[in-house]
């Protein structure tokens, strides 16, 4: 997967934002982060990574520990880092999806209104 496919994945989230030079390049919903571009090559494959929220930590730690995530630098909790050589789009698309939404329901309702709608699934 290339970083135009997964910057197009995250476009698709209703309301969702990028963040560019002079920021922490990500993407955001809210003014908040669900989707960040590291600066660095993950030490065991050496490809690019992107960091994504998981639902808990408990689902972070399963996924390091199946080897579909490792734990990113400078992250904690519940975010892990996936490498981009190898990732397949529906993966990308689940993971993309299950970071906006936990990061889009810790908004302020008032800011969950001002969002557009999501899409029913």
């Amino acid at each position: 997967m290339t970083r135009e496919q997964f910057d197009a994945l995250c476009a698709t989230r209703p309301g969702a934002t990028r963040s560019g030079p002079g920021e922490l390049d990500s993407w955001k919903v809210g003014g908040k982060m669900f989707a960040c571009w590291g600066d660095y090559a993950h030490r065991d494959t050496n490809t690019a990574t992107v960091v994504v929220a998981t639902p808990d930590r408990e689902t972070a730690e399963m996924l390091v520990e199946a080897g579909a995530a490792h734990w990113p630098p400078y992250f904690r909790g519940a975010w892990v880092g996936l490498t981009l050589d190898g990732l397949d789009v529906d993966e990308a698309r689940h993971r993309i999806a299950v970071s906006y939404a936990r990061v889009r329901a810790g908004l302020t309702k008032k800011a969950q209104s001002d969002l557009p709608p999501l899409e029913e699934s």
